[in-house]
């Protein structure tokens, strides 16, 4: 199957910053109200509830049929293949919890802001993936000694910033040929959902959410580096709009805080009483293991540990964490940070066009009330 390369050169702008004082556009709202993150209350289940799930839907949401659809593998291999889901589900399947996160995570909260999905810091969610090693398929295919990237297609299909095209993300062989990398057909048990890419998906544990192609229909082994719009374009991390920027790839360090007490409807600032609080919530990393996870009740100005519970056997999937705090009456800011083998959340957002990769501290206001 030929897959219409996107024509780069019609690429007429950068990813645009929002103006100093401007607010959040119809087009922002519309594509926020399409996609969701996880409730922040929500971080209690250790697996993810698929309505609960973030979700981030570029284009539309392919309708397809189990029965008509088929994998197509070609280019640098020794025996294309063309398989159906039954073929999949026959072969050997493996089930990897993995805590998925998207890129843009935080872009919201970002000054500038980069016009985009305006995520706050709920966009992520933890699913056990079922599915076949996409090694076991392709050493079947029997990858070529010249292959360098493997070439992800989804079937949805659209525009953006005047390119159209198929959804299509690159891999090294090397990363595409991981242990974890699942042809993935259910989500906790069940069929993937359509928002979630049914029928099949690519999971690729430790990289953001754009890595994981939804709705996947064609993989092409390629003996060039794959130049598509979403690896080399879109994905990176950029100061000026002109410089080639560093690709986004594996997720940094997070600590999220659920938050304590009860809130405010409209607001969300939340309300507690004195006394004993537990605090609780989850972090990960994608990048190497967890070191630890430090909370703050005075906005960050003093750190300590919190207790973080061991990864069960679940490398991919985040971690619980807990904490205890005696509230008193007034204003408090509780933080949470954590850190990996290469590094610990910074205090303020790392700023980049895309607001990508974006792991500032997590602090959550909160106002005790005298009795």
């Amino acid at each position: 199957m030929n897959t219409p390369q996107p024509d780069l050169s019609a690429v007429s702008a950068p990813a645009r910053l929002a103006e100093a004082a401007e607010g959040i556009s119809m087009e922002e709202l519309a594509l926020a109200a399409r996609n969701h993150g996880l409730p922040l209350e929500s971080l209690r289940h250790d697996l993810t509830p698929p309505g609960l799930h973030y979700l981030l839907v570029h284009y539309d949401i392919p309708y397809l049929d189990a029965e008509g659809w088929r994998l197509e593998i070609s280019g640098e291999v020794g025996t294309p293949l063309t398989l159906t889901l039954d073929d999949l589900r026959s072969l050997p399947s493996r089930t990897v919890r993995v805590t998925m996160e998207c890129a843009g995570n935080g872009r919201a909260q970002l000054t500038p802001r980069p016009v985009s999905q305006p995520w706050l810091v709920e966009a992520v969610g933890t699913a056990e993936w079922t599915g076949v090693p996409l090694r076991a398929v392709l050493e079947r295919a029997g990858v070529g000694p010249g292959a360098v990237d493997v070439v992800f297609t989804g079937a949805d299909h659209g525009v953006e910033r005047g390119v159209e095209q198929d959804y299509q993300r690159g891999l090294s062989v090397t990363d595409a040929l991981g242990e974890d990398v699942l042809l993935a057909y259910a989500m906790n048990g069940a069929p993937l959902p359509p928002q979630h890419g049914y029928p099949v998906r690519l999971v690729v544990p430790g990289w953001y959410g754009m890595a994981h192609v939804k709705w996947l229909r064609e993989i092409t082994v390629s003996a060039t580096p794959f130049t598509g719009f979403q690896n080399t374009v879109a994905y990176r991390t950029r100061q000026e709009p002109d410089e080639p920027g560093a690709p986004v790839a594996r997720i940094a360090p997070r600590a999220l805080l659920v938050p304590p007490g009860f809130p405010d409807f409209q607001s969300r600032h939340r309300i507690v009483r004195p006394g004993p609080v537990e605090l609780t919530g989850r972090a990960w990393s994608g990048r190497a293991p967890l070191r630890g996870v430090e909370v703050s009740t005075d906005g960050g100005a003093t750190w300590r540990p919190a207790d973080l519970e061991p990864d069960h056997g679940h490398r991919w999937a985040w971690r619980r964490w807990t904490a205890r705090w005696r509230a008193e009456p007034g204003s408090h800011v509780l933080a949470v940070r954590a850190a990996d083998a290469e590094g610990t959340q910074p205090e303020t957002e790392p700023w980049n066009r895309g607001g990508f990769a974006n792991n500032a501290v997590h602090r959550v206001p909160v106002t005790c009330l005298s009795s």
